[in-house]
């Protein structure tokens, strides 16, 4: 296996996709579809997909009824501008779910928010 493509259902792709490019500092642009969305590094590795939910046939991702969105799901960003990447996280939501802190398990710098659809998202010092 090379990849991991982490697909998760959203309400709105276009929203979701400008909070993730926002996040992570990338210049603003829009999906390919109104139902499905790539997050891309700039070397063009896919860091998310996002789905619309009930677009298509996929089981789970047929209404977030069905389950809390992100349900045994942690969303693990490793980034290369925690400063600035805190300072974008504190513009996108009203709070943190976890205040920027020193992992002691790894002594990496992390913090924790929630993303417009629910989903716990870690963001973390490289």
């Amino acid at each position: 296996m090379k990849r991991i493509w982490t697909i998760i259902g959203v309400a709105d792709v276009a929203r979701s996709f400008q909070w993730y490019q926002s996040l992570f500092g990338f210049t603003v642009s829009q999906p390919a579809h109104e139902h499905f969305g790539q997050i891309l590094d700039a070397d063009g590795t896919v860091l998310l997909c996002l789905h619309l939910w009930g677009s298509h046939d996929h089981p789970t991702l047929a209404s977030p009824a069905h389950a809390q969105p992100g349900n045994g799901l942690i969303l693990f960003f490793r980034v290369d501008d925690f400063d600035a990447a805190l300072l974008r996280a504190r513009a996108l939501a009203n709070r943190l779910e976890e205040e920027a802190n020193v992992n002691p398990a790894t002594g990496t710098r992390e913090f924790a928010l929630r993303d417009p659809d629910g989903y716990y998202v870690m963001v973390s010092a490289t």
